[in-house]
């Protein structure tokens, strides 16, 4: 795409060359990240106890979630690509005002259509508050330093999500789902005041266009550029196996013989922690040119966490070996391909993210749906049967679109 002219979002000039970003910033990103990220992801271990109270079967209760990913799709569509337009700092504040409405009207939703617009609605904010976030990560590190500074960032993603499922279920148990969702409002309020005092005011690149040609200009992108088309796809096929996964596994967890509390079906979620770590590695190694390998090493990793995920029935131990391995290849092969993805253009970072995050919406919302359908006629190993063909499907069609000059690398790894 020819280039365009920057417009400045805030009052401070725009160096050259960014200096290092303080540590204490990357650590507020990071946080910022994990408290967002969290709100489309609450659902996921109480869908059982929303199931119940709403009449829901538990081939239809997916639905919830599917309207999450639906919010999400509306967001990276129509509002993260504002993030090259706007001033992000003022963006994200006024986001994340109208998501603690959003969550307050989750938390009194009367009936199912109500619920399912409080779902859409916090799936829009909090995706468009987490991509905006990540976003602007890569706008303010320097070249040499973002894949490290988004690695951090996304680390925040992952402990939001271990937040989530851990924190949601433990709270529904002391008070009820819908504690969960009041609890969430007032930590976005708070983070709302901490942004506006922490955040930096500095120029950045952004695009001189009006909305509807900014819109336009995502689809551009995503027909001229390769790597983002290749990288989504990957996403897509690799969130509907992640999608699959964590939306059953309520279902199985909290039926005898096991019937576990909602706190301890989120507890699986800390499980993943090492992804933090793999989440920071995997930056490093892409700032070094080694994406393509780490993309390899982490696909032959999300296929092989199917087989003791396919043995929770017997062992509590392999379903939680399974879930380790599955986030560390979930957390290296997600930085490995931001960081990619932010390489084409600092001027459309937003618009990168957003377009690259459509596919993610897509996959988690399809692996969300098919997987509750897939539990009610197939049981647990038909979710692990779908769960490993995204899975083989994504390796396959990486291998397939790999460019010749680094396909060596690839059957070295």
């Amino acid at each position: 795409m020819p280039p365009r002219p920057a417009v400045a979002s805030a009052d401070a000039p725009l160096p050259e060359t960014p200096p290092p970003m303080p540590a204490p910033l990357v650590l507020l990103l990071a946080v910022a990240c994990a408290l967002s990220v969290a709100n489309v992801y609450y659902a996921q271990p109480l869908l059982d106890a929303i199931g119940r109270e709403f009449s829901m079967s538990e081939g239809a209760v997916g639905v919830v979630i599917t309207a999450t990913q639906f919010g999400c799709a509306l967001a990276l569509l129509f509002v993260v690509p504002l993030g090259d337009l706007l001033d992000r700092r003022r963006l994200m504040i006024g986001q994340l005002g109208l998501l603690v409405l959003a969550l307050g009207a989750v938390a009194l939703s009367a009936n199912t259509p109500w619920l399912l617009t409080g779902m859409v609605a916090l799936g829009l904010l909090g995706t468009a508050m987490t991509q905006g976030l990540l976003a602007l990560s890569a706008a303010l590190a320097a070249p040499a330093e973002r894949g490290r500074v988004v690695g951090a960032a996304q680390g925040g993603v992952v402990i939001g999500l271990l937040l989530a499922r851990t924190l949601s279920g433990a709270l529904a148990d002391l008070w009820g789902w819908r504690a969960v969702y009041l609890a969430s409002a007032g930590v976005a309020a708070v983070l709302a005041l901490v942004l506006m005092r922490c955040l930096p005011q500095r120029r950045l690149p952004a695009a001189d266009l009006s909305y509807w040609a900014l819109l336009r200009s995502l689809y551009a992108l995503l027909a001229t550029e390769r790597v983002l088309r290749v990288r989504g796809m990957i996403a897509l096929l690799m969130f509907a196996a992640i999608g699959a996964f964590w939306t059953a596994l309520v279902l199985p967890l909290s039926a005898p013989p096991y019937s576990l509390s909602h706190t301890a079906v989120g507890a699986f979620g800390l499980v993943g922690v090492l992804g933090v770590l793999m989440a920071a590695r995997a930056g490093r190694l892409a700032d070094r040119g080694l994406g393509q390998r780490t993309t390899c090493i982490g696909l032959l990793l999300l296929c092989l966490a199917w087989v003791p995920i396919a043995f929770l029935e017997q062992s509590l131990w392999a379903l939680a070996l399974g879930v380790l391995i599955l986030d560390v290849a979930l957390q290296a092969l997600h930085v490995t391909n931001q960081t990619m993805i932010f390489s084409i253009s600092s001027e459309a970072h937003s618009r990168l993210v957003g377009g690259y995050m459509m596919f993610y919406a897509v996959g988690s919302g399809l692996g969300s749906i098919a997987a509750t359908a897939v539990y009610a006629q197939a049981g647990w190993l038909g979710v692990c049967a779908l769960g490993a063909a995204f899975s083989v499907a994504a390796l396959v069609f990486w291998a397939a679109t790999l460019p010749q000059k680094t396909a060596p690398q690839a059957q070295r790894c």
